[in-house]
């Protein structure tokens, strides 16, 4: 059985050999270092087993080998997950789409259009006016010298900003695909109540509508519908520009690199979110989340030198946007992690064939994460056990994913499901450890969510 073959004609298992000698290692102490068996490596390196990506990374990192073993290895398999960029762009038509009045089609999901505004009427405005007019109503009963009279700004733009705040929050502990409906028919609302506004209305409608739209690509993406996630971010840009919000449409380039990157394709990934990075006319915050971007599809490339840049400029420009205060209005991109380039940090680490230094970063960071952030959590804290199985302290490992892999079933994330795939996979070779067998029930749990 032959391993892998690069353009050059070289071979996985020779050359693996080749530079394992050439670094005065036997194949014992090489095994020792990775945290590997001695047979499996031999085998490896007789090209009688494929590498996974994994190891590669570890073994380009370990021998110092720039990148070269890991081009050697077969590309991680996507089996189960969405399509990739290229495939889903071909695929957008299969979308379940509605068409209303003015030939935008949205994805109805069974849903006619007057039963879409009805549905928004209620589930949204609804909600919105009673929770303002409640809260109101406390603050006068509560204020000094009240007459029992509320003074409440109950605007669309306020309600549907602060049902936002109340869906992102949702999004954390919630089955993405029950939410999709309800971001459905509050973007498409927005929509409708733009067209019937003023202009200064109207903008700030149809800016935040664009926002909606971006965030259900996002819960696509996590529902694992990939086709559905590019169809929502194409309309975010359409919307932001009609709200007069250009910044957005850049960054839904880097929304698209997220779903490059979980398909293993780096150098879409590095192509989509560079630019964006070295645009000086976009507000830092925008800039920064390309940066890291780019930084984990050259991690996932074997780069170190360039992921380390990106993640430099990355703190440099979230520093810069913290100094001009945000920006104002609904934040873009995650608001759990205390310090996203040092999170995005241990995550690079890990890809980059370093785990025990991940470890370290990703141990530090995850305990700043709020309570509250489930799905943030989960994705973190997972990536966290997975560094320290990979380092080798598999005991460890499995204490952590004890408390995090019965959140899984209930999020129902692609993503984070990817996760668990190579946690079960690092694990499968310890599988004689009671740690490791005490965790198989969860695991199976969060592998195979029952319906």
């Amino acid at each position: 059985m032959r391993t892998s073959i690069s353009p050059g004609g070289a071979e996985f298992g020779p050359e693996l050999r080749r530079r394992r000698l050439a670094a005065g290692l036997t194949l014992t102490r090489l095994a020792e270092l990775l945290n590997y068996s001695k047979g499996h490596l031999s085998k490896i390196e007789r090209g009688q087993k494929v590498p996974p990506p994994d190891l590669a990374r570890r073994c380009d990192a370990r021998l110092g080998a720039g990148g070269e073993l890991e081009r050697l290895a077969p590309p991680e398999g996507t089996a189960g997950r969405g399509t990739g960029v290229g495939e889903a762009a071909a695929d957008e038509e299969s979308v379940l789409l509605r068409v209303d009045r003015d030939g935008v089609r949205w994805p109805g999901g069974g849903l006619g259009r007057r039963q879409l505004l009805a549905a928004g009427a209620t589930s949204v405005l609804g909600m919105g006016v009673a929770g303002a007019v409640g809260a109101g109503r406390a603050e006068a009963a509560s204020g000094p010298g009240s007459e029992g009279v509320a003074r409440v700004d109950a605007s669309p733009v306020e309600i549907f900003r602060t049902q936002f705040d109340h869906m992102r929050l949702l999004g954390q502990s919630t089955d993405p695909a029950l939410l999709l409906p309800m971001l459905t028919v509050q973007t498409h609302t927005l929509r409708e109540l733009a067209l019937q506004a003023d202009t200064v209305a109207r903008v700030r409608l149809l800016g935040l509508a664009a926002r909606y739209a971006e965030f259900a690509g996002w819960m696509a993406q996590e529902a694992g519908d990939d086709p559905s996630a590019l169809w929502w971010t194409a309309r975010a840009v359409e919307l932001a520009e009609g709200g007069d919000d250009r910044d957005l449409g850049s960054y839904t380039l880097v929304r698209r690199a997220l779903v490059t990157f979980y398909a293993g394709d780096a150098p879409a990934t590095v192509g989509l979110a560079g630019p964006v990075a070295r645009d000086g006319r976009l507000p830092p915050r925008i800039r920064g989340l390309a940066a890291q971007r780019e930084a984990q599809g050259h991690a996932l490339a074997g780069d170190h030198t360039a992921s380390l840049r990106g993640l430099d400029r990355a703190r440099e420009l979230f520093a810069r946007s913290a100094a001009d205060g945000g920006g104002g209005g609904p934040v873009i991109g995650t608001g759990n992690l205390a310090d996203p380039a040092a999170m995005v940090t241990g995550w690079c680490l890990y890809d980059l064939g370093r785990p025990a230094r991940a470890a370290e970063v990703l141990d530090r960071e995850c305990a700043a994460i709020p309570a509250h952030a489930v799905r943030t959590r989960a994705r973190y804290g997972l990536r966290r056990a997975l560094a320290h199985a990979a380092a080798g302290e598999v005991e460890h490992a499995c204490a952590l994913a004890a408390e995090l892999l019965p959140l899984v079933p209930g999020l129902r994330s692609a993503t984070i499901a990817t996760d668990v795939a190579r946690l079960d996979r690092e694990l499968s070779r310890f599988r004689a450890n009671p740690a490791v067998r005490d965790l198989q029930p969860a695991l199976a749990a969060a592998l195979h969510p029952r319906s």
